[in-house]
């Protein structure tokens, strides 16, 4: 059943993109549906993923963002560039500290917005599961209805390895000032501006 935890938080994502930003790296694009949102608001997007087979499926689709095959971890960034900077379930298939490489990619003011994956379980992941069984239902249900077709190809999974407290831990060091906020769906969202800016 196609129920997409990643896409379900865009909305949330797309809100806390700077209003007047104009440049936006979207890190572990895949098949770039996230980035086609971001060039939509008018930004200019360098969209990067390691694996070829969804940047290939991501430049056949087009519609605005620069799609590159990367690896983040090992690539030069440009310093101070960026206005945002997402990474959308990507970052537990990169060593953490590649947080840093991005932090030094963000232009003053910019915003850095992770939507990661943890490991583990808590009281409030147990909320997770009945709403996830009704969102998968209803998806599947619409998809079935409008006869519409599975994606070609869905870029590579990882199980994440820290816990949400080990992301907390990591983050107060790497990012002094980041917010964490536990979502539904085994998800956080990282939340950082860099100084400066208007």
């Amino acid at each position: 059943m196609p129920f997409d935890h990643n896409d379900h938080y865009h909305r949330l994502l797309l809100r806390r993109l700077p209003r007047h930003g104009l440049t936006a790296l979207d890190v572990g694009c895949g098949t770039g549906r996230f980035a086609r949102r971001v060039a939509a608001l008018g930004y200019q997007v360098d969209a990067v993923d390691p694996d070829a087979g969804v940047i290939a499926v991501a430049e056949g689709i087009g519609q605005g963002p620069r799609y590159r095959r990367l690896d983040i971890s090992e690539a030069r960034l440009p310093r101070g560039h960026y206005d945002a900077i997402t990474c959308l379930a990507s970052l537990h298939h990169m060593p953490f500290t590649t947080l840093t490489r991005l932090r030094e990619a963000l232009a003053p003011g910019g915003v850095l917005l992770v939507l990661g994956c943890y490991a583990g379980h808590s009281w409030w992941d147990l909320a997770a599961v009945p709403a996830n069984t009704v969102a998968r239902a209803g998806v599947w249900s619409a998809k079935r209805l409008s006869r519409a077709e599975p994606p070609p190809l869905q870029a590579p999974v990882r199980a994440p390895r820290m816990s949400l407290d080990d992301v907390r831990r990591e983050s107060a060091r790497l990012l002094p000032g980041a917010r964490i906020r536990q979502l539904l769906y085994w998800r956080y969202l990282l939340t950082y501006r860099a100084a400066g800016g208007s």
